[in-house]
């Protein structure tokens, strides 16, 4: 495999490319995520089998990030990407064609697989195209594509539905995936592993030096899905007059320019740092959201959960390439998003546990409880964590 040398710029044409590409595939996902639960309801779904079909995509992605990864480690990460393209977009214009919300459930399955195949590979293959210290800077901006897209796409969709409907809508998301496959058609390093690497070798479910990773993203991750998912029936139960549509677009607005400003420590500062900086900023931010009355204290919320979930997922994402070897590094980057993959679920879990068992004012106070669990996995592994940085 052609890989760069330290020398090299990072940001090549196939770095941008790839970047882009993945602005594609997250958009086209995070964009169908709001409008799922409504249409399957509409094409005749319960409430409780809409939300086994809204759920689908990351019950398939728990069981399949394994299999992602050593395939990812095997085989040219172009053509994963390709295949988890294809899979995405055939998936996302069944949305659109399907007469019945059992048909949206198999679709919802095939998307699934398609996302974990993009979200898995095409991380990895970001890695190899930029020289191996500056991963976390180039993780980084490749976070910043991620996290554009998962607060663009639902604002615009959520929108865009009451004009058009939810077929109509939905045919947006299937454009994006189409543009995703496209875009990958021009990057010239396509991955492909060399041949002496490509011998057998046993399987793996995950990659052991990444677990720690893992499992603090899992926590972090936990509180934001949570507030993804409720945080306007949140508002509405508590009768706040506050714009709650623009919450994640100050959010993606601020995270820009943190990572804009800091994109050079990404690759120098231990993760210590980091990790104390995400913590205290998760804690304030679920702190403001339960006292929230105001536009202020509301922005105020946003801004924390950048400087908390919003650093901490770039950290986690590029600390796992950097503990992993080469060879594993797709094992690595399943491994990291299987900790997403359990926060995302578990957030939206405990959050309508908490809402359904406690009045709404103890919502966000209840999630505190991460706070210390992330600090006890910290410290627990902090050794490996903060020489993570020293394998550039």
């Amino acid at each position: 495999m052609t890989k760069p040398k330290d020398g090299e710029k990072v940001y090549s044409k196939d770095v941008i490319l790839v970047m882009a590409a993945s602005f594609f595939f997250m958009f086209s996902n995070m964009y169908c995520n709001p409008l799922i639960n409504g249409y399957a309801q509409q094409l005749g779904a319960s409430s409780a089998f809409a939300g086994v079909i809204v759920g689908m995509m990351s019950i398939v992605a728990m069981f399949l990030r394994p299999i992602a990864g050593n395939l990812t480690d095997r085989f040219s990460k172009y053509q994963l990407a390709f295949i988890g393209g294809v899979l995405s977009f055939i998936g996302v214009l069944g949305y659109v064609i399907t007469p019945n919300s059992g048909l949206l459930l198999l679709f919802r399955l095939i998307n699934g697989c398609g996302y974990v195949l993009c979200t898995v590979c095409m991380t990895t293959w970001l890695s190899y195209l930029v020289p191996f210290s500056h991963v976390g800077e180039a993780m980084s901006f490749y976070g910043i594509m991620n996290a554009l897209a998962m607060a663009f796409a639902p604002a615009v969709s959520i929108n865009l539905y009451r004009i058009i409907g939810y077929r109509g809508a939905i045919v947006i998301s299937a454009l994006s995936a189409l543009l995703m496959v496209v875009t990958i058609q021009f990057v010239g390093n396509r991955a492909q592993p060399a041949t002496a690497k490509r011998t057998r070798r046993r399987f793996k479910i995950i990659q052991r030096d990444s677990i720690p990773v893992a499992c603090l993203v899992a926590l972090f991750a936990m509180p934001y899905f949570a507030t993804q998912a409720d945080i306007v029936s949140y508002t509405e139960q508590r009768h706040l007059s506050i714009a709650v549509g623009a919450y994640f677009l100050i959010y993606a607005a601020v995270l820009l320019l943190i990572r804009l400003f800091l994109r050079n420590q990404f690759d120098t500062v231990r993760f210590g740092p980091w990790l104390i900086t995400s913590t205290v900023a998760t804690a304030f931010y679920l702190v403001m959201l339960a006292i929230m009355h105001t536009n202020w204290e509301m922005a105020l919320a946003a801004a924390g959960m950048a400087f908390g979930y919003g650093i901490i997922y770039s950290v986690c994402q590029s600390t796992a390439m950097m503990l992993a070897p080469t060879a594993e590094r797709g094992l690595a980057s399943s491994t990291f998003f299987l900790g997403l993959d359990v926060g995302m679920s578990l957030g939206p879990i405990l959050g309508g546990i908490i809402d359904s068992t406690m009045p709404v004012k103890y919502f966000y106070p209840v999630m505190l409880v991460i706070i210390p669990l992330i600090l006890l996995i910290y410290f627990a592994n902090r050794q490996k964590l903060n020489h993570a940085i020293d394998q550039h």
